[in-house]
């Protein structure tokens, strides 16, 4: 059975928690020196990169309401390709930045569009 939106969204929305769960009380220090940590926040950013391609196929106009829609697909990308180039530094301002804009647009968009709390 296809997914709908919303799914999609929730999705995003799930990743962005469980990246904030699991960075709560990290510093860049940890973050670098703790392969599990990185290995679960790449998860969820490939998720979230993944959940937005599918949503770009579905409605255009919907993930160009996403804020760097493109250029999180494009860090997925990177992420499940060419894993060598990542750099963890950048990963970890993503988080502490990007992140938090993603969450809240997301959140709106699953609010105003599909009732989701």
């Amino acid at each position: 059975m296809a997914r709908d939106l919303s799914a999609y969204l929730q999705d995003i929305l799930d990743a962005c928690i469980a990246i904030e769960d699991v960075m709560v009380d990290v510093t860049l220090d940890n973050y670098l020196r703790q392969r599990f940590i990185r290995s679960s926040v790449e998860r969820e950013f490939i998720i979230i990169g993944e959940a937005l391609r599918r949503i770009s196929a579905l409605d255009e106009p919907l993930f160009l309401s996403i804020s760097n829609s493109r250029a999180i697909i494009d860090f997925r990308n990177l992420l499940a390709h060419d894993y060598g180039a990542v750099d963890d530094d950048s990963v970890f301002g993503l988080v502490h930045s990007d992140l938090i804009l993603l969450k809240a647009e997301v959140g709106v968009l699953l609010r105003d569009l599909f009732g989701a709390n």
